[in-house]
């Protein structure tokens, strides 16, 4: 997914709300035979958010090399569709943190327009701590618990409609 990921951003502690970390420009692979961006690529939009919110969470460590392994795997997913977007419209991604456990993580990503800030679409993905090693699901680190918890205090200032 990193041909159209935003470059990787460090965690310093300081979030802002909401947290953009995935812009681009809608894709010619992304349209449908309707000229707008196809339902099933409003997904591929939300997972590359969700991965650059993974990259960004685990910083420095960006990498599935410097991780050793441990991931995420999406086990969950529902798309709201509100506009349409055509070739070549800006986008971003607003990445919200709404919970999260030992082992998952609920996020909601929203897809807006960026020339006219309307929303296009709004995507919830329910993750899973996954270990590629052992091919099991796991626990996540005490690093990334507490920075779990670090977001999840700027994503409370953020109002969700």
């Amino acid at each position: 997914m990193a041909e159209v990921d935003d470059p990787l951003f460090p965690l310093t502690g300081e979030i802002e709300a909401p947290l953009v970390l995935f812009r681009a420009n809608v894709c010619p692979e992304w349209i449908d035979e309707f000229d707008h961006v196809s339902f099933d690529h409003y997904l591929t939009i939300s997972g590359h958010a969700n991965w650059a919110f993974w990259n960004w969470i685990n910083s420095p460590e960006s990498t599935i090399e410097q991780r050793g392994g441990h991931e995420n795997v999406i086990v969950e997913s529902t798309v709201r569709y509100m506009r349409e977007l055509p070739l070549g419209t800006p986008i971003h991604v607003t990445t919200q943190l709404m919970s999260y456990d030992d082992k998952r993580y609920l996020v909601l990503n929203k897809i807006w327009n960026s020339g006219d800030e309307t929303l296009a679409a709004n995507s919830e993905l329910k993750c899973l701590g996954f270990n590629l090693n052992t091919r099991r699901a796991e626990s996540w680190s005490q690093k990334i618990k507490d920075r779990f918890e670090l977001v999840r205090g700027a994503c409370d200032r953020e109002t969700v409609v």
